[in-house]
């Protein structure tokens, strides 16, 4: 089987805006831009399409959805990834935040969890694991637009090319200061499922198609 993950457009985290509820951040102008863009470059139906529970994936999708009415349409467990307590960090700038965020990253422990309603890096694995899991369990003719989040998906290619490192060494090459996001807003990792192992495949339809996206802060990129 084949699928086809996919970040979500720029959403309003993206662009800097500070926000309270990360599960109900939404996409800016250019956000729907790009997911428009996205549903008018396919070139096959697919034969499912996945959202996470968070909106700016939905709002993505749903340029897809409507191109594709007839295609089953599911939410899975696949929203991003966050490792900084929420109830702690909610509101606070980039700069506030940049101290834990070299700590935390610096440490590379997969098992530590700040708080209620983060998670550690061990579960965020986990959790892509599952997700591909899943997806293999389909049929061998499948194809499943899988809508997601930045550092979702790293960990999800994470697997998939990094199988020689241990859960630390995956950890210790995800989070670079100063550096752009891994996966841009909208960009798109195409897998395929052989029955015994993942493989990356060629994008033939490259995010730099798309619209532009606006530069990122170094916290949002867990947005």
């Amino acid at each position: 089987m084949r699928a086809i993950f996919i970040r979500h457009g720029q959403s309003t985290g993206n662009a800097g805006i500070p926000c309270t509820d990360l599960a109900s951040i939404a996409l800016t102008e250019l956000g729907w831009e790009q997911a428009r863009a996205i549903a008018a470059g396919w070139v096959e139906a697919p034969t499912l399409i996945v959202t996470s529970p968070y909106l700016r994936t939905q709002q993505t999708a749903r340029p897809t959805i409507d191109r594709f009415p007839d295609v089953p349409v599911e939410t899975w467990p696949i929203e991003e990834f966050t490792y900084l307590q929420p109830a702690r960090w909610n509101g606070t700038s980039s700069a506030e935040r940049m101290p834990h965020l070299e700590r935390y990253w610096g440490e590379a422990d997969p098992g530590y969890c700040d708080g209620e309603g983060a998670e550690s890096f061990a579960t965020l694995l986990g959790r892509a694991d599952a997700a591909l899991a899943r997806l293999a369990a389909l049929p061998g003719d499948a194809l499943a637009y899988v809508f997601s989040h930045g550092q979702f998906i790293q960990a999800v290619r994470a697997i998939v090319v990094d199988t020689g490192l241990d859960e630390r060494g995956k950890m210790l090459r995800f989070w670079r200061k100063g550096e752009p996001p891994a996966i841009s807003n909208a960009e798109r990792l195409p897998l395929h499922w052989s029955g015994v192992e993942w493989r990356p495949l060629a994008d033939p339809d490259p995010v730099a198609e798309l619209p532009g996206d606006a530069e990122v802060s170094q916290f949002i990129r867990k947005r």
